[in-house]
């Protein structure tokens, strides 16, 4: 069983704008990068249990890329998100609602290629990304 790795953000967004933009391809492209010298230029979702996503995640300078991708367990409009990773790892997504604000607390088994700490560090820099997008946009 690999250790688990909990993240969080509130999103100062409604419910409703951030599930559209936490599904949606055309905005996961947007704010799906851990870095300024990375992005994402395709994304595909299926949202629902059974259902696949893949993002290409990409260095801009063309140095390298790979396909994020897995298969839904559970889709919970405006509450839920989970899904098994194309390597096997779980990943949760919460949607929280807190007044005019939505807390995302994302739990993912961590790899052992990276240390927790690179690891808490990338996923939270994608999901502080997808905070600031949303709320600017």
């Amino acid at each position: 069983m690999n250790q688990v790795i909990t993240i969080e953000a509130t999103v100062n967004s409604p419910i409703n704008k951030v599930w559209d933009y936490w599904t949606t391809p055309e905005h996961i492209m947007q704010w799906n990068n851990a870095s300024d010298d990375w992005h994402t230029p395709s994304a595909t979702n299926d949202l629902q249990v059974g259902g696949s996503f893949t993002y290409q995640m990409a260095a801009k300078d063309g140095s390298f890329s790979f396909d994020f991708g897995g298969i839904y367990d559970a889709v919970v409009p405006h509450e839920q998100i989970a899904f098994t990773i194309a390597d096997g790892r779980k990943v949760q997504i919460d949607f929280i609602l807190e007044g005019v604000s939505v807390k995302v607390i994302e739990a993912f088994e961590a790899e052992n290629e990276n240390s927790i700490e690179m690891q808490q560090m990338g996923w939270q820099a994608i999901l502080n990304n997808f905070k600031n997008y949303t709320e600017n946009n």
